[in-house]
């Protein structure tokens, strides 16, 4: 037979519960600090954050100041713990913070942040737009491969890139390759793809996504060389790489 703890008893546990619930806790996140409470960081069960304090595992390890140390961008973890303070969505540096969201597992901040212009935009708009087009991902690190290959004492290195959206101007791209001598000049090919942006969007996109790997990058309509035979031009462009 069970006892039941004694009214006395049970209040002070809840009293112990509450003030360790209330407990201050230093965070060192990245080289920048943070003062919180305990309860805050265990707002949403089952999240990192939650798991790293609940005491179901290991706490993250101490810096010199005896203040926790997590290894992740401070720069964006004010807004995380701004969210769980609050319940306030972040309007600044989106891409970065639900970036920080999904490590650590906050579901209900993910969910909001995939709403946002900024991240729905990307992720059901442009990405899937992008997964239509077959090896774009390849074509892309192809392209900075070759760059790089032509990069030797110079101060510009480029690209030539066909492309092209339907199987019609596919054919009509392969006929004018037929022309050019392949040994002189290497050339990437995009598409075709069956979705509604035009050569203009997936051309941004290229050099939105060479870009974010750091390079600096433009584009022109290619000018036919000498002996390059084909009606239209309109398949075919440039990419330069500015290396200083």
């Amino acid at each position: 037979m069970s006892v039941s703890p004694e009214p006395k008893s049970l209040g002070k546990q809840i009293v112990s519960n509450l003030q360790t619930l209330s407990q201050i806790v230093e965070l060192n996140v990245g080289g920048e600090m943070f003062t919180t409470t305990l309860n805050t960081l265990k707002k949403h069960p089952g999240s990192k954050l939650a798991e790293m304090f609940g005491g179901g595992q290991p706490k993250p390890r101490m810096d010199s100041e005896g203040r926790y140390f997590i290894d992740r961008p401070g720069t964006y973890f004010k807004y995380i713990l701004e969210y769980l303070r609050s319940n306030q969505v972040p309007m600044q540096c989106v891409q970065e913070v639900y970036k920080e969201a999904l490590f650590y597992d906050i579901k209900p901040l993910i969910k909001q942040l995939e709403d946002s212009p900024q991240i729905f935009g990307e992720l059901v708009a442009r990405k899937q737009f992008l997964a239509r087009v077959p090896n774009y991902t390849e074509n892309i690190e192809l392209m900075i491969r070759i760059a790089r290959a032509e990069a030797v004492a110079a101060r510009q290195s480029s690209v030539m890139v066909c492309v092209v959206k339907t199987e019609e101007d596919l054919a009509k791209c392969y006929e004018a390759l037929n022309s050019l001598d392949t040994s002189k000049k290497s050339v990437v090919n995009f598409g075709p793809w069956k979705a509604s942006p035009n050569i203009g969007d997936l051309l941004d996109c290229i050099k939105m996504d060479v870009e974010a790997k750091g390079y600096k990058i433009s584009f022109q309509l290619y000018v036919p060389e000498k002996g390059f035979r084909f009606k239209s031009n309109e398949f075919f462009y440039k990419f330069l790489f500015t290396w200083w």
